[in-house]
Order: C-alpha cells, then sequence, then structure tokens
C-alpha cells in the first residue's frame, strides 16, 4: 500500500524558506504573491497488516517534528 504523508508548519512558526521564495518570484517578476510556506512530501510503500497506529507513530516518533509541524495521512 502507498501512504502519503503530508508535513506542514503549523500556523505562527516562522518559514525562512517561504520567505525566500515569496522574495525570489517577486524579484522574477510574479506580483501577487502574498505569502509562502514549504513543506514536505513523504510517499511510503507499506505492508496492508500496517496499521494506522503504526503509521501515526511513525510520523511522530520520526517524520514530523510535532512541536512546529503538522501532518496528514493519506493511504
Amino acid at each position: 500500500m502507498k501512504l502519503r504523508i503530508h508535513v506542514t508548519l503549523k500556523p505562527g512558526v516562522l518559514d525562512p524558506q517561504g520567505k525566500a521564495i515569496e522574495h525570489a518570484l517577486s524579484g522574477l517578476g510574479f506580483s501577487g504573491v502574498e505569502g509562502a510556506r514549504v513543506g514536505k512530501l513523504i510517499e511510503l510503500d507499506v505492508a496492508d497488516t500496517v496499521t494506522d497506529d503504526q503509521v501515526d507513530a511513525m510520523c511522530r516518533r520520526l517524520l514530523a517534528n510535532t512541536v512546529i509541524e503538522n501532518y496528514r495521512i493519506e493511504r
């Protein structure tokens, strides 16, 4: 089974990469960009026997820093 884990910064956490993208787009002449946030997408191939609780534990222990990041799992 293929899983996609979407990891994003929590609201209020500074995002220097997002700010750099915002400024670079402006410098390239793209107007109207009022903000940018950078996250990550992790794709996992797992056995059908892997439970939702196990995937959640993977996210909390390794894939996301739950102090500053949120995550969403797609099966």
